[in-house]
């Protein structure tokens, strides 16, 4: 399992759309996610230690954001061939388990993923009301662990303030996780 960082946030980066099947049985897209302040995208995935360290913490951040107006999605890009605890019926499984709060769609083909340069679980895209890109960052300093629960919350206070002002902080710790599982070509 390697780990990898996310790359610094490329500001005004403009989301590409995508329509994608969730556990929910409905399909989703950018505009459907989005709330009147912007969205938190996400690509996550069940196996990895990262994302179970955090998602708790994912959820109660979800919660708070959505109240200012900032809308969020999940996106699972594994290949569940090689990796079955990430197949969809084990993401219905975990959104269902963790309560979650927003969609957990499925890019089977992978090209959401590339299209968006993902390249770890978690990987954090912060958008702002015009879908640009603001903040690529890690939700708090947890690891393979979870950090404190008094730690900094970076992903939670960059995304209030692009939530008042379209904009993202200027500094952006990247997210690490394990690499997207790409399938064999």
């Amino acid at each position: 399992m390697a780990s990898l960082e996310t790359p610094v946030c490329d500001f005004g980066w403009k989301a590409v759309d995508f329509d994608l099947p969730g556990v929910d049985g409905k399909r989703h897209n950018l505009a459907a996610a989005k709330g009147e302040n912007g969205l938190l995208l996400m690509f996550i995935c069940n196996h990895c230690p990262y994302v179970k360290a955090i998602r708790e913490r994912i959820v109660r951040d979800v919660k708070e954001l959505h109240q200012h107006g900032i809308g969020a999605i999940a996106i699972m890009s594994n290949d569940p061939a090689d990796y079955p605890e990430d197949s969809f019926d084990n993401m219905a499984r975990v959104a269902k388990e963790f309560a979650f709060p927003f969609p957990y769609v499925w890019d089977e083909t992978q090209q959401v993923a590339q299209a968006y340069g993902a390249v770890c679980t978690p990987d954090f895209f912060g958008l702002n009301s015009n879908l640009e890109l603001q903040y690529r960052g890690r939700l708090d300093a947890s690891r393979k662990e979870a950090a404190p629960a008094d730690v900094r919350r970076d992903l939670f206070e960059a995304m209030l303030q692009v939530a008042q002002t379209g904009r993202g902080p200027e500094q952006q710790i990247p997210s690490i996780g394990c690499s997207i599982k790409w399938r064999a070509e």
